[in-house]
């Protein structure tokens, strides 16, 4: 593949960063809209600009899938997901946010053990527990901090859950149908759901707000896409220490636009994930050789 692993890294990490800006976007928004609305326009106008790409590229829409049940539900998993962390925002800062639901690629690993049967060896369960003992500190349950835990901060772990079976999902379908195709379903189950739930939620946009829901949309295909783009071209044991550096990016931007400073309980079960994170990621020698 063109390019090679320094491509990669760099397309992954430029992924990274659109999704960090785009849950940006997201908290600032709902303080004007309700989620459903602004989920909406980060799923139809993803999905059309990720369709029309992919027409203008490759000249079809490869859209027939040989799963549409599991293509279904994949792309309602993600609408949850999005739902889950776009309410937290609304809550929470963005990094406490960020630090839980980094759980995800922990719940991942012991998904892909229990239901793929993938061998998960001793060292990567550690990891797993270490990495879930982290989204413990950083959840503040009371008996540790003696605060009362907001009842938000259990939405960014949802939304862990919730990725982590997507995930599981995406490495199931990719045995069954085209790239392209589940890239094209991602959205299409989730733009129809909250299309659904519109007049409940509307609140008609100012000519200005359209512009930044537009770019949700963009943001969201574009990272995704990216995201395509790199792991075309470096392995994943390369590529999956990366996610943490959104939290360098999410604390950046807490920082600057909110002025939210994370706390010494959030840094804490951060650097805990991370650690657990990165020994989940570093590939074992028997098989990497």
């Amino acid at each position: 593949m063109r390019g090679g692993p320094l491509l990669g890294v760099t397309l992954n990490l430029a992924a990274l960063l659109l999704f960090v800006v785009m849950d940006t976007l997201v908290k600032l928004l709902t303080a004007s809209f309700a989620v459903p609305q602004i989920m909406w326009a980060r799923f139809l106008f993803g999905f059309l600009l990720v369709a029309a790409a992919i027409r203008l590229v490759t000249g079809q829409l490869p859209w027939r899938s040989h799963a549409p049940g599991l293509q279904a539900l994949r792309s309602l998993l993600l609408a949850a997901c999005n739902l889950m962390f776009s309410t937290a925002l609304a809550y929470l800062p963005l990094t406490d946010a960020t630090a839980i639901g980094f759980a995800s690629p922990l719940l991942t690993v012991a998904l892909a053990a229990l239901w793929l049967r993938e061998a998960v060896s001793p060292r990567r369960w550690i990891g797993v527990g270490l990495g879930m003992a982290g989204v413990l500190v950083a959840l503040r349950p009371p008996f540790l901090t003696g605060e009362t835990m907001h009842w938000a901060t259990l939405l960014p772990l949802g939304t862990a859950a919730c990725f982590a079976v997507y995930t599981i999902l995406t490495r199931r379908l990719a045995r069954i149908d085209d790239s392209r195709t589940t890239i094209l379903h991602t959205g299409f189950a989730a733009s129809i759901a909250t299309t659904l739930v519109q007049p409940l939620v509307w609140s008609p946009p100012a000519f200005g707000d359209w512009g930044v829901l537009v770019l949700l949309g963009v943001l969201g295909g574009a990272g995704h896409g990216l995201l395509v783009l790199a792991y075309a071209r470096a392995p994943v044991s390369l590529l999956a220490p990366l996610s943490y550096t959104q939290l360098v990016w999410t604390t950046l931007a807490g920082i600057l636009v909110f002025a939210d400073w994370p706390d010494g309980w959030t840094v804490l079960g951060a650097a805990i994930i991370a650690a657990g994170g990165l020994l989940v990621a570093v590939p074992d020698r028997r098989r990497a050789a």
